[in-house]
């Protein structure tokens, strides 16, 4: 298993089980917890299922060329970072502007929303090449 889907596998893990664990405090009627509900879906369905699918895919697709079995490595590797950085600034920032919406300016969520959608056109370009017929 290439490096690459071993990060994006390993995250996907961590922002499960951190997805659970907020999951149970909002059960449990945390009072800080209480305005995480959109950055809870964020992990569940960007650090988990969406990170888990990109790791999955970029390691088990068919290979692009013998010699660069996956493409660009530095793409992979900025996808990797701009899912990543856009879903960690959307956790944060999305429920303290829901506590205290002057905190943290809205930009930020302009900035979270385009790292992650960079990070799918990425994933797109490095593996669309390796849909292949046969």
């Amino acid at each position: 298993m290439p490096p690459l889907a071993r990060w994006y596998i390993k995250i996907a893990m961590l922002y499960l089980v951190a997805a659970l664990v907020v999951g149970v405090l909002q059960a449990l009627r945390v009072p800080v917890l209480a305005l995480a509900g959109p950055a809870y879906v964020h992990m569940l369905v960007v650090g988990w299922i969406t990170q888990m699918i990109f790791g999955v895919a970029y390691w088990m697709f068919p290979k692009f060329a013998p010699d660069n079995p996956r493409g660009s490595n530095v793409l992979g590797i900025a996808t990797f970072v701009l899912l990543n950085m856009g879903l960690v600034l959307r956790v944060v920032v999305e429920p303290v502007r829901a506590w205290r919406p002057g905190a943290l300016p809205g930009e930020l969520l302009v900035v979270a929303a385009v790292a992650q959608a960079l990070a799918g056109v990425g994933f797109l370009l490095i593996t669309w090449p390796r849909v292949k017929v046969k």
